[in-house]
């Protein structure tokens, strides 16, 4: 395809979205014939830009792969020298793609939460999605952090993962998908949200004063409008703060 980098790819994840492309189940991918795959570390063997040049190690997230650009899944991937990233001296390209643009997404609503003041004396900051790839690792380094996460989990069964993540609670998910209220008791000063839809809108409506919520996806909202798919999907991270 188009693109002045040709990349040998060393790791790729299996990312939420590429489930969706793979199975069929939303529509992801734009353009066909098309493989998956929307991102990957590797080892530069071309290359036509001036950043980069043969042996250079580096990573590679979203930027339509996998969607409208051929993405990861196969030995070799062209792409714009733009959308590369070196890969940071100590870690290896299996380490880059365990964190993944899930874990890439986590710790961004993790420094969008810290960007709006919400530290860990603040109060509770509950976790979406929290079994799924964002989540785990948005709790864990929460957790780490010192903050009070509270999980939000459609599988109660994995509780207990959860709490060794660092989950101080774990609550599901059913409290947070009915109708949501324009303002409900306050529970939580900030948020990590990766599902959307109600779930998203009841987390505002009990956030406190002054706290703020970090969105970064649409598990549950697939049905909406691609132009917001685009803009709100991937690695893409917007933060409301509640005044």
């Amino acid at each position: 395809m188009d693109g002045d980098v040709t990349v040998r790819v060393e790791w790729s994840t299996l990312n939420y979205k590429d489930g969706l492309a793979v199975t069929g189940k939303a529509p992801v991918v734009r353009r066909f014939p098309m493989i998956a795959g929307i991102d990957f570390a590797g080892t530069v063997e071309q290359s036509s830009h001036p950043q980069w040049q043969a042996g250079d190690k580096v990573v590679c997230t979203g930027w339509g792969m996998g969607e409208t650009h051929l993405g990861a899944y196969a030995e070799k991937a062209r792409v714009k020298g733009d959308w590369l990233v070196r890969l940071p001296a100590g870690m290896s390209a299996r380490d880059a793609m365990a964190i993944g643009t899930a874990g890439f997404t986590a710790m961004l609503a993790v420094l969008a939460l810290e960007e709006q003041g919400i530290t860990p004396g603040k109060g509770a900051v509950v976790v979406s999605g929290a079994a799924g790839g964002v989540g785990s690792v948005a709790i864990a380094v929460l957790s780490k952090l010192g903050y009070h996460v509270i999980a939000s989990t459609g599988r109660m069964s994995e509780a207990d993962y959860l709490k060794s993540l660092g989950a101080a609670e774990v609550i599901d998910r059913a409290e947070l998908s009915a109708t949501p209220k324009p303002l409900a008791k306050e529970r939580w000063a900030g948020g990590i949200d990766s599902v959307g839809s109600a779930t998203l809108a009841n987390i505002l409506s009990m956030t406190k004063y002054g706290g703020a919520v970090a969105a970064c996806g649409l598990a549950a909202a697939w049905t909406c409008r691609p132009r917001w798919r685009r803009l709100f999907c991937g690695a893409c991270v917007f933060s409301v703060s509640i005044r």
